[in-house]
């Protein structure tokens, strides 16, 4: 790395955004200080992409510093890169996919306008997999995001470009969406927090309010009490969604401290290295094994358990077919020889999706709401599920997914994070958190997973988990 890589002005956004709605820090020395930071790390791991011309970026701090300490939002002055899937007026939303490379935004999406309006300066966009498809994040457009705790490793994905943003400092918080892992699979890899809420938390619009509905957005951190202030941002309800929440955003900074653990009453954590079925490699489960002994150092009743997602990922495989059936019905009538630009996965699952017949998505909806049913049962007895937030640690970035692991073959490109997936069924609230790392210093994150709507507990026994273990503050090598 060059040596003239300046260290960042913050230790945590949470101080950071304190300081710049106070005054005592400047929105321009913060905003040299991370494009200092961009120049001299990005080119090597390319994570931010689109980004606006520096002294562009430099007149809207110079505007922010501006504006009086009393009308300072909670994001005042913060730069920040959403996900290149986020909508942000002036930039273009590629979604990694080269024909969309220059359509440019006319209007915020909800989610950006939220940040927006807290007073964020958006300079571009993170990097992230061709239509967010794959947790490994490559495009043909930008090329690939690479692992700063070894580049010759995958970032993850497919909010890939945010984890490494935040792993490397170029951006003190970022935020990201997630279907089958994208919020916790990267997070899991850069040894960062990707928060997946429940349904409803927060604004995303993909054409599908009821049915089938796997997506949702979410924030990204070095730490849980930043990813908690970002999740006081993006949360709160939106008259837009069927599915809505009612608690506003601001009910989230009460997870700033962290569960408290009462003799009398303690927290009940089910513990499961692989859901019963899954490979999963040798290294992920001990790490698992070492989050359970963490909970129990913590005064936790730690059980051995998992609820019965059978038939989860034949939910997960279908419902995604069909939101990708949408994507295909509208890249055709935009582009019909999209296929000439689009990879071999994304083509293959759109196809899956036009094959689907109506008994598959009938019997995909009832089986749902049975896991649902069953899982919500399972909470009864339990506070948080732990298990991987990916069955393998970061791989080759040159190999585009995870066919094999421990001796078994996977028949898609999708079932390696099936640990993931399976949990996106219930629609439950689930974070990863750094919990430890390979022989090779490969971090590794454990998910946590939260009672129905229970968000903010979560990210309480997930602030309590991390400041025990302190895994966040190993930072990669690169920096």
């Amino acid at each position: 790395m060059p040596d003239h890589n300046p260290r960042p002005l913050w230790d945590d956004a949470l101080t950071l955004c304190r300081d710049l709605q106070r005054g005592s820090t400047s929105a321009v020395d913060l905003m040299r200080n991370v494009y200092a930071r961009i120049q001299a790390i990005n080119p090597t791991v390319n994570a931010l992409v689109n980004l606006l011309d520096e002294q562009q970026a430099l007149a809207l701090a110079a505007a922010a510093d501006q504006v009086p300490i009393a009308e300072r939002g909670p994001l005042h002055g913060l730069p920040m890169a959403p996900k290149d899937a986020v909508a942000v007026r002036g930039f273009p939303t590629t979604w990694g996919f080269k024909p969309f490379a220059s359509r440019i935004e006319e209007h915020d999406s909800t989610l950006a306008k939220r940040m927006r309006e807290a007073g964020a300066i958006f300079i571009g966009h993170s990097n992230m997999p061709e239509f967010g498809l794959g947790s490994n994040t490559f495009n043909a457009l930008f090329g690939a995001t690479l692992n700063p705790y070894d580049i010759s490793k995958s970032a993850g994905g497919s909010s890939g470009g945010a984890a490494v943003a935040l792993a490397t400092d170029m951006l003190p918080l970022a935020d990201g969406s997630d279907m089958g892992g994208s919020l916790r699979n990267p997070a899991s890899f850069c040894n960062v927090v990707g928060f997946r809420p429940s349904i409803g938390r927060t604004p995303i619009s993909r054409g599908f309010g009821w049915y089938g509905r796997l997506v949702t957005a979410g924030p990204m951190a070095k730490t849980v009490a930043d990813t908690s202030l970002l999740m006081s941002i993006l949360a709160g309800p939106d008259a837009a969604d069927p599915l809505t929440l009612p608690e506003s955003g601001d009910y989230f900074l009460d997870a700033l401290v962290p569960a408290q653990v009462d003799a009398n009453q303690p927290i009940k954590v089910a513990v499961s290295e692989d859901l019963g079925t899954l490979p999963i490699d040798s290294s992920v489960r001990s790490v698992i094994q070492s989050a359970a002994g963490v909970f129990s150092d913590l005064g936790a009743q730690v059980s051995q358990d998992h609820p019965n997602l059978t038939g989860a990922m034949e939910v997960f495989q279908t419902q995604r077919a069909a939101g990708l059936r949408t994507l295909g019905r509208s890249l055709d009538m935009a582009i019909p020889n999209w296929r000439d630009d689009a990879k071999d996965t994304a083509i293959w699952n759109i196809e899956r999706g036009f094959a689907l017949t109506a008994d598959e998505l009938l019997h995909a909806e009832q089986l749902r709401t049975k896991i649902y049913a069953d899982t919500a049962a399972f909470f009864q007895h339990y506070d948080v599920l732990a298990l991987p937030a990916a069955q393998v640690p970061p791989f080759a970035i040159e190999q585009a997914w995870v066919s094999e692991i421990d001796g078994i073959n996977l028949e898609t490109y999708i079932d390696w994070m099936a640990v993931c997936c399976m949990i996106t069924v219930t629609g439950l609230p689930t974070l990863s958190v750094p919990a430890g790392f390979t022989p090779a210093g490969l971090p590794i994150g454990v998910q946590l997973v939260g009672k129905p709507r229970g968000d903010l507990e979560l990210l309480k026994i997930a602030h309590a988990f991390e400041r025990s273990t302190q895994f966040y503050k190993q930072r990669p090598s690169i920096i």
